[in-house]
Formats: structure tokens, sequence, C-alpha cells
């Protein structure tokens, strides 16, 4: 078993590192940086097996996630269910069917999460008159309730009934009716109730242009920090079954890559699925040929640690990835993007929207968007 050092701290340091890293179930090994002279404290390397670093990158730069806190006697558990946000249109309900065969492939469950907006509350009115209006809006908002209680119950009995003629896998459904702006929604509940994946459907590339300013799925891929599974309408129901053979990856040649990658592999664990790494640069900090060089360098790591996937690595010849993508699905017929995403700031996203949010608007197939 080869041993790698992924970081050198002060000996507190690096026993509490220790500590976070075999709660997750990775063994790890500290060693004095100084063997000729033990007694003298310069550090303490960390050292884990090379086949644990995904995970062992993961706990460290999500360490505010792993780490226990006070209150918590039992190690962190995340729930084991697959989150639909739905508007009970046909695009979301193919997203749905998605869903199901992806939680019987990962022994979870189903749920559906729906939002409304509630009536506005009256102002500058007296007392008496504000308890009137107030009761008003009270039946109006029981009223809204009730219809997206209704649809809901709709859409999944229309579910179970394709389960119970076996165009799709039988999984156990649930759902909550949210009130409040659905993207914002979407997001706080998955910060209550994190959920190993949440499957949303978007409309096609023509409808979505036209819908720019108030798509969900869009302020959804810029606001979250879970992983999201975008799926076009353009899917058929019967076509539902998501296992990508030619994956398309947007690379930014920086560790947060094989955290991406070891996602990818653990939703889809495809034997003998193609990856092709094209790297996306932030920045000016590579040449052309370091950015090679760095690339083919993260394809023959990948090819080691992901042996069912075979991986290559396509220079980008243009500026941005978005003037390139159509002609690069042309040529190689990709059926899933993933797109590693960082958080920006709002004012940033007003006017510099992040790569998934680009993409989102020009390509028609599945599209998987993992936070780093």
């Amino acid at each position: 078993m080869r041993l790698i050092t992924i970081a050198i701290h002060t000996y507190e340091r690096a026993l509490a590192t220790k500590a976070l890293l075999e709660a997750e179930g990775i063994a790890v090994v500290l060693q004095n940086v100084n063997l000729e002279q033990p007694e003298v404290s310069s550090g303490v390397r960390i050292r884990i097996a090379e086949s644990d670093l995904p995970l062992a990158l993961r706990v460290i730069e999500n360490e505010e996630l792993f780490k226990p806190t006070a209150s918590q006697s039992n190690p962190r558990k995340e729930r084991h269910s697959i989150c639909v946000p739905t508007d009970f249109s046909e695009h979301a309900f193919k997203a749905a069917c998605v869903a199901a065969r992806l939680a019987k492939s990962h022994d979870a469950d189903l749920c559906f999460i729906h939002s409304y907006i509630a009536p506005p509350m009256s102002r500058n009115v007296q007392l008496s008159d504000n308890l009137t209006y107030e009761l008003i809006d009270a039946k109006d908002d029981q009223e809204l309730h009730a219809e997206a209680e209704a649809e809901m119950q709709k859409m999944v009995a229309r579910l179970k009934e394709l389960m119970r003629r076996g165009e799709i896998p039988a999984v156990k459904c649930t759902y909550e009716i949210l009130e409040g702006v659905p993207e914002d929604a979407i997001v706080e509940y998955a910060k209550l109730n994190p959920a190993y994946l949440t499957v949303m459907g978007t409309r096609t590339s023509g409808r979505k242009e036209r819908e720019l300013i108030g798509s969900v799925t869009a302020e959804v891929l810029d606001e979250s920090r879970f992983t999201v599974l975008t799926i076009p309408e353009t899917l058929s129901i019967a076509d539902s079954s998501v296992s990508p053979k030619n994956i398309l990856f947007f690379s930014n040649l920086d560790q947060e890559d094989i955290l991406a990658i070891d996602t990818l592999y653990r939703y889809f664990p495809e034997p003998g699925a193609k990856v092709t790494i094209v790297h996306v640069p932030r920045r000016v900090r590579f040449t052309d040929r370091a950015a090679g060089r760095s690339a083919i360098a993260l394809s023959d790591y990948c090819s080691k640690k992901f042996t069912d996937y075979t991986f290559e690595t396509v220079p980008m010849t243009q500026k941005t990835a978005i003037v390139e993508l159509e002609a690069m699905q042309k040529r190689h017929s990709f059926d899933m993007i993933v797109v590693p995403n960082r958080r920006s700031n709002a004012f940033s996203r007003l006017f510099n929207p992040g790569l998934a949010h680009k993409i989102l608007f020009e390509a028609d197939i599945p599209m998987l968007v993992i936070p780093v």
C-alpha cells in the first residue's frame, strides 16, 4: 500500500485532522518531518493510502461539514433520498422518472417538493382592518396549499401507476409542500434536509432562452452547494434510464477536479464510460503547454484511480467553452455534461453567471453540476 502526504501541520492540528479523517473510515499515519531529530518539533506529516485521496480531499476541503459538534453523539449521516423539485409540468415529471431509476440503483427514496408563493400581506391599515385582511390572506394561503396538495397527489399517483406497470422501478415516495419563492425554497430545504442528489427538469434550449430571467433551475445552480442533475424535456420517459457512456467533463485543472470525478463515479459507475476532459481556465495562470501537461497528468491519474472509466483530454481552442460546445457535441455526441461548480457572490452572478448556468441554456442533454 503506497502512502502519500496530504498535509504538514503542528502536532495538535495533525491529531485533530487524523481524528477527522478516521471518523470517515480513512486510515491515517502521522510522521515527524524531522526524522533525524524527532525531539525538535518541525511539523508532522499526515499520510494516507493513495486510494483514499479523493475522499480525504473532500473531507479536508469541507471540514465544517464533517467535523462533529458537541451535540452530536452519532457519526454524521446523510439523508439517503433523492430530492425532486416539481412544478407538475411534463418536463418535471420526466425528471421524476429519471430520479426513480436512480433511486432504485442507489437504494434511495424519492422526496418531491413544491413551493407556492403566498398572497402578500396588507400594509398601512388599521389594526382591526389588518386582522380582517390577515384572515382573508390566510384563507387564500390554505386554498393555494390545498391546490398544490391535490396536484402533488395526482403526480405521485401517475408515477405509481408507471411503477405498477413496470415501466419504472418501484421506490418509496414522499412529498412536502413549501411556501416561498421556488428557487429560495429549494435551496433552504436542501440546507435543512441534505439529500443524496437533487434532480430537476429543464426545458429545451430555445424555450429556456425565452424564460431566461425566470429559470428556477438556473437560479438553483447559482445558489446551491449540493449536487444537481438536470434533465431536459427532450428526454422520453421510455429512455429515462440515465446511463452515460460518453461524458464531457469541464476541468479547472486543480484538486477539486478529482473530487468532482469521484462524485461522478459514485453516482454513475458505468463500466466502459468515456470521459473527455476539457480545460476551462478561470484566470490567466497557465500557458497552453502547461495546461496541456496538467490535463494529461489529471487524465493519467484518473485512469489509474477510476478503472471503469477511460479518459482523454481535448484542448479548448476558443476563449469560451460555450462557443465550442455545439461543435464538440456534434463531433463526440456526449450524453452527459459534468461541471464542477463554484459559488460566487450575488453581484458576480448577475453580470457573469457561472459556467453551469451558461451551459444550461445551450445544451439539451443531462448535466451533473457538482459543488467544489
